[in-house]
């Protein structure tokens, strides 16, 4: 089984696909890909390569464990959970821009 993964161009979020085509940050609401979707995923990738929104795309492995997505490289794990270190800007903290609704980050 697999997910599609990827940072969002304008604010570097971790993001994954969704079952709706939007790009979501939530990695338990990613759209899983079994290997016999194989031409799904890849139609996918290349429709959101052609936006250049999201970039850094890559197919990750991943399994279900008591119902939820656990990616099994540890980089990946260590995405989904966000940055190991606050995130700080001239001492205050910082909150970057995330997606809206729709999916998408105003430019």
């Amino acid at each position: 089984m697999e997910i599609l993964t990827g940072n969002e161009l304008t604010s570097g979020a971790t993001v994954y696909l969704a079952g709706n085509g939007n790009w979501v940050e939530d990695l338990q609401a990613a759209r899983i890909f079994p290997k016999e979707a194989a031409a799904e995923r890849d139609a996918a990738l290349a429709a959101t390569k052609a936006t250049g929104r999201v970039i850094s795309l890559e197919i990750e492995e991943i399994e279900q464990v008591d119902g939820q997505i656990v990616p099994k490289r540890l980089r990946e794990r260590i995405r989904a959970a966000g940055p190991t270190a606050p995130l700080s800007l001239n001492g205050q903290a910082y909150d970057r821009q995330h997606l809206g609704e729709d999916g998408h980050v105003s430019i």
